[in-house]
């Protein structure tokens, strides 16, 4: 008996301290799981019953909440009836390009079928969104809000708030994304949206011409004397928004996981495919609530006064509802500069700390050598082998069947050319598969020409670039001397004026395939995008994770795609070690209860 406590004791122990060892190894760098199913739902936001793409049944999608370092896990069934993929856009998938969610690095995930992604939110914090990445879908939903949270040993630039509040807002159409693809394929511009919603709800009856009854609107609940976070991200289609709380002030803090210099505005211009948060302060009588307004820009406002988002912020000692004129939006119609001197009044908060223990400008972007230029010039769309096409430079980018990093891992021919141009062409333009080749580590400019009469924005995947000039007319070299070399933001998303430029500058440290895009979906649709591919001549896994285990195939490479099973079930190897780990925990205990 003596002997056979002192095998059970040691058994336990051995037990105990393997789950040890394995909580030890995960206890660091958690993993957060989430279940996403992907599916039509009828809603009505503007009135008007439509098939909208839901996540877990709701529109807009659940709000993904993680802590820098943390593994995300999204398993994703696909419950549509057309292909999927989705993009986590801001996240910068350090060293794993395979899980960004487009057609350049994912094979997109069939009808029926579910795929878990797999990545670490690594180094990042601030406020980004997720959404379909594929035939236009986000037109219908499918997004949603992603914060990330600093770690408890990194302090953040301001008192921590009373609450977190997410906020989405875009223009939206009563037709769904099918019928909008329809259109661009026909040839035909898309014409005025029929609204703008707030956290996928219409505007509130403001006025009794412009709004129709029966439309249910956003309310935002607040403590009275309270400071909240409010974070904005603009998923919409193609309008640029002003952002506005009524005699509320905004005090910017961070925009695409950089902290800024904080600064009051009372509206902020937020263009297609931004975020931001703010700091608000509840600090206004409750006589009322107050409006929460997102209106377009960029337009003619008076002809598109009915594309304006509406919510309420409702204090919850409020004595009566939101009433009379809405707060007014900028008046800089003859004044061009206006909202530009906004996005230049835009500067990172170089003393606070980022993701990691050491402050955002010990990055010295402007004192680092620029090792490649490329001047990326759009035009209004033209008409390439009969159909209506969007370019940039010259090239309206083609996707190819097989994936672009899958081509480069399986060593697939002819896929695409490493022969995007560093200045934009002068012979007709063309549809090609033509990327840009990127130096690994090193420091590329690139300039972002917009040469048409609407606001553009540009997003890279991958990375987090500097915003360093921005300007009216054409880019030369000498408008490298109106050039921010010290405090421009790092953002993902940037946007470019009518007749204007942008310059951003780039540290090639992340290896992969990454999109660069506009984000006008239209645009973006129409061809409107390229790739920048980096590759570390002497490949590791300390630069680049492998190729993940459930990678799907397709293209040229369909043959090594296996079928799947379409049921529910997961089979992360992570969620399978903590589940080992659990069982091996209470084996443990039913040991030390026997003996």
């Amino acid at each position: 008996m003596a002997a056979a406590a002192i095998t059970s004791t040691l058994w336990s122990v051995l037990l105990i301290s393997i789950c040890l060892l394995l909580g030890c190894a995960f206890a660091e760098d958690p993993f957060v799981n989430y279940d996403f199913v992907v599916s039509y739902i009828t809603a009505s936001p503007l009135g008007v019953p439509q098939q909208v793409i839901a996540v877990n049944g709701k529109f807009p999608g659940p709000t993904i909440n993680v802590t820098t370092n943390n593994h995300l896990v999204v398993n994703v069934r696909n419950k549509l009836d057309e292909n999927l993929l989705l993009h986590w856009s801001g996240i910068q998938q350090r060293r794993s390009s395979w899980q960004d969610g487009v057609l350049g690095t994912n094979c997109p995930i069939p009808p029926k079928w579910n795929w878990t992604y797999q990545f670490q939110v690594k180094d990042q914090i601030g406020s980004f969104f997720y959404f379909p990445s594929l035939n236009f879908q986000r037109a219908s939903g499918g997004f949603g809000s992603i914060i990330v949270n600093n770690r408890p040993i990194i302090s953040i630039p301001f008192d921590t708030p009373y609450g977190d509040i997410t906020v989405v807002i875009g223009d939206w159409y009563t037709q769904n994304h099918t019928a909008l693809r329809k259109t661009l394929n026909a040839g035909k511009e898309l014409g005025m949206p029929d609204g703008v919603l707030v956290n996928g709800k219409g505007p509130y009856r403001y006025n009794d011409t412009l709004v129709p009854a029966g439309i249910d609107h956003e309310k935002i609940t607040v403590e009275p004397g309270k400071t909240y976070r409010i974070r904005v991200s603009n998923v919409g289609i193609s309008t640029s928004l002003n952002f506005r709380i009524q005699s509320h002030n905004l005090l910017l803090t961070e925009t695409e996981g950089s902290y800024t210099v904080q600064q009051n505005y009372t509206s902020l211009d937020i263009h297609v495919g931004q975020s931001y948060s703010f700091l608000l302060t509840t600090d206004q009588n409750a006589s009322s609530d107050y409006y929460i307004v997102a209106s377009a820009r960029f337009v003619n406002e008076t002809t598109w006064q009915r594309v304006t988002g509406v919510a309420v912020l409702h204090y919850t000692n409020s004595k009566g509802k939101a009433s009379g004129p809405l707060p007014d939006p900028p008046q800089d119609q003859f004044d061009r500069t206006y909202s530009m001197n906004q996005a230049r009044s835009i500067r990172w908060n170089v003393s606070a700390s980022g993701a990691r223990p050491n402050p955002q400008g010990s990055f010295r972007y402007g004192s680092i050598n620029v090792t490649e230029v490329y001047v990326l010039e759009n035009k209004p769309p033209v008409t390439i082998d009969g159909k209506r096409r969007s370019t940039l430079s010259g090239i309206s980018f083609a996707n190819p069947a097989t994936p672009l990093r899958l081509a480069d891992e399986y060593k697939v021919k002819g896929v695409y050319k490493l022969d995007f141009p560093t200045r934009p062409l002068t012979g007709a333009p063309r549809i090609g598969t033509s990327v840009i080749n990127g130096t690994y580590r090193g420091f590329m400019e690139v300039i972002l020409q917009n040469n048409e009469t609407k606001m553009h924005t540009y997003h890279m995947s991958g990375y987090a670039f500097f915003v360093v000039g921005m300007d009216y007319g054409v880019w030369t070299e000498n408008s490298r001397g109106t050039y921010n070399k010290w405090d421009g933001v790092a953002r993902s998303t940037t946007q470019v004026y009518p007749g204007a430029w942008t310059a951003i500058l780039i540290s090639l440290d992340n290896v992969g395939v990454w999109n660069l895009r506009t984000e006008n979906l239209d645009s973006w649709y129409l061809g409107q995008e390229t790739y920048v591919r980096v590759v570390n001549p002497e490949p590791n896994n300390k630069t680049e994770f492998p190729m993940p285990d459930n990678a799907l195939f397709c293209g040229s490479l369909s043959k090594l795609q296996k079928p799947q099973d379409t049921s529910f079930a997961t089979s992360i190897k992570y969620r399978g070690l903590n589940l080992v780990y659990t069982s091996m925990l209470m084996v443990s205990v039913l040991i030390s209860m026997f003996y």
